[in-house]
């Protein structure tokens, strides 16, 4: 018997959303209204009573500065926070979509009441910024202090960066949002039906490969009927980011990216040349793959395709209850903090339209909990994702007593709790299989996240390493040019392991985070490289490892990430340092080489 593989299956996720009642009660004045009414008031009064005062207040003054200041940011995010969540479970609600846009312009002429704060501090003479680093009084505010001190010579006057404020709401976050609800809005003809990105995305695990092709047919032509839009805004934010690298003075387009991940550019440079040294590891698992499917071609509809037993349709109850377990078995406390996401409603699982597409852990505000965003379809890949997200999400909780200042971690520390907890729940699941059909599944889905994360995000970043410098030398660049520069840079990666189907040269276009967080991709990568050392330190000495991993947690964005992985005698600027986790990914894809080899031979 077959089935229609577009038709949605009961997975128990169709009613898990979240209560943001936590945030506020409603739009009323009750709740966000009156936040929404009051905070350009406040922060006008915090800029009369602190500014010019910097220099001469002592310290228990400036103490009481850095609670108001405290104050006011964690409004600032809660606003912030509650309409962005709101807006991303239905973009096309014309009044989600209003009051997003006001709370972002309230917020811009707000914020920019509180800017002289990081501009004079920055422009303290030394004796006073010493004094401040070293009063007992601020050492829960050190690191906080120090960022501004780094981000010193990339500081401009109190007045344009009032000025930059103020023209940001109706510049880039705009664009940013035309590309979301254009994005949220696309539909991809299948069948005779509609389907949003996460439906159609997900027919690409099919193990019926013309359905998986004629899924890739669908999804390029509906990339197809945007793509001059999404090429002209992701130009707008290309010159965007030139702009602030002129203004600012950094070296290179990423170098702002850097210093916001609190690693030198030359270690991230050393992170690239040894993931693209190891391209050939791509190539290599692909020929896994190939003859595991018995196909004569592979082509880039087959990289998804389920290899091994027949794809199974996890209900939520069983991905919840799989998640947990994998977290409790490391630690009770995460076990704890993940099961609280569940039972107090902080996660939003539903596909539907209008929603946005991906998956994401909202850290929210210190005196409050992060929430948790999914499309869950019931893949194997939605439970990854989903102890993905937990990570995360239990990351942002045990961070939460650092404060609004330094609950947030760099984007390079911040995926590896995400990517650790996708390790733990795959360790459940492997040492649940009882034969080599399923060892050998397991290993070739662990692998196909691998070669994702750490491969094809680099060969992202490659992407746009190839993009900023044309469009700065060349002016705005056309689709063609685009899409030529997305498939020389995919080809790099792939060399001739993979077909590329018509169409391919505009997948670039559904890729948010080249909008949303220009340069963030190398960060999956650090992060599972990262994690893969971690873990290997992990499986030496479980009960040495876990409370240190769990303070790692802990501590936030309290220490730069150096300081923060000493504890482990990690070095992420040893150039030799990445090869611990690329090992580990050639020493997977050897496995797969083993167990397939046997398949294969079982089945001759």
């Amino acid at each position: 018997m077959t089935t229609d593989p577009t038709k949605a299956s009961q997975t128990g996720a169709e009613n898990i959303e979240w209560d943001l009642t936590d945030l506020y009660t409603g739009i009323d004045e009750a709740g966000l209204g009156g936040d929404l009414a009051s905070i350009e008031k406040r922060a006008q009064s915090f800029r009369g009573k602190w500014n010019g005062r910097l220099d001469e207040i002592s310290i228990p003054e400036f103490v009481t500065m850095v609670e108001e200041y405290e104050n006011l940011v964690e409004t600032f995010d809660r606003m912030g926070s509650y309409t962005n969540l709101l807006w991303s479970t239905d973009s096309e609600n014309t009044e989600f979509g209003r009051l997003l846009q006001t709370v972002r312009e309230t917020l811009s002429r707000a914020s920019s009441q509180l800017i002289f704060v990081s501009t004079q501090l920055s422009h303290l003479p030394e004796k006073r910024f010493s004094e401040l680093l070293s009063a007992p009084e601020l050492l829960s505010r050190r690191h906080w202090l120090e960022r501004v001190l780094e981000f010193k010579p990339f500081t401009l006057s109190e007045d344009v960066e009032r000025a930059l404020s103020a023209k940001s709401i109706t510049a880039r976050s705009s664009w940013v949002r035309l590309h979301d609800e254009v994005a949220n809005s696309q539909v991809f003809r299948f069948n005779g039906q509609e389907l949003t990105l996460a439906a159609i995305s997900k027919l690409s695990y099919e193990k019926d490969r013309e359905t998986r092709k004629a899924a890739t047919e669908a999804l390029s032509a509906g990339l197809a009927e945007e793509a001059k839009t999404h090429a002209f805004v992701f130009n707008t934010i290309i010159a965007d980011c030139e702009t602030n690298q002129r203004l600012r003075g950094f070296p290179s387009w990423i170098s702002s990216r850097n210093l916001e991940n609190e690693v030198s550019d030359e270690s991230v440079q050393t992170l690239i040349n040894a993931v693209v040294d190891r391209y050939d590891l791509v190539r290599r698992y692909y020929s896994v793959k190939q003859r595991l499917l018995g196909l004569d071609e592979f082509h880039d509809y087959d990289r998804n395709a389920v290899v091994g037993s027949e794809t199974t349709t996890w209900t939520w109850e069983a991905a919840r209850d799989l998640v947990i377990d994998a977290y409790s078995s490391f630690d009770p406390r995460a076990g704890e903090i993940a099961t609280m996401f569940f039972e107090k409603n902080w996660i939003h699982a539903p596909v539907r339209k209008g929603k946005r597409s991906g998956a994401y852990s909202a850290g929210t505000i210190a005196s409050v909990h992060p929430y948790v965003f999914v499309n869950f379809t019931g893949t194997a890949r939605d439970v990854q994702t989903l102890a993905h997200e937990l990570g995360h999400g239990i990351h942002q909780y045990l961070s939460r007593q650092q404060g609004p200042l330094l609950m947030d971690t760099p984007l390079t520390i911040a995926e590896t709790a995400s990517v650790f907890g996708e390790m733990i729940t795959f360790k459940k699941l492997y040492e649940g299989a009882t034969t080599d059909t399923e060892r050998l599944s397991l290993v070739m889905s662990k692998l196909d996240g691998m070669i994702a994360t750490v491969f094809r995000q680099l060969a992202l970043n490659r992407f746009e390493e190839a993009l900023h410098p044309t469009r700065h030398e060349h002016g705005e660049l056309s689709l063609a040019q685009i899409n030529e520069i997305w498939v020389r840079t995919q080809r790099d990666q792939f060399g001739d392991s993979i077909i590329l189907s018509p169409g391919y040269e505009m997948w670039w276009s559904y890729i948010s985070h080249f909008i949303h967080t220009p340069g963030y991709v190398y960060a999956y990568a650090f992060g599972e490289l990262l994690v893969l050392a971690l873990y290997e330190i992990f499986k030496k000495d479980p009960e040495d490892f876990t409370p240190k991993y769990m303070q790692l947690l802990a501590n936030g964005g309290s220490k730069c990430p150096k300081d923060l992985l000493t504890p482990f005698g990690i070095d992420i600027n040893d150039p030799t340092f990445w090869s611990t986790g690329l090992n580990f990914i050639e020493r997977f894809i050897s496995e797969a080489e083993r167990l397939a080899e046997a398949s294969i031979a079982e089945q001759a």
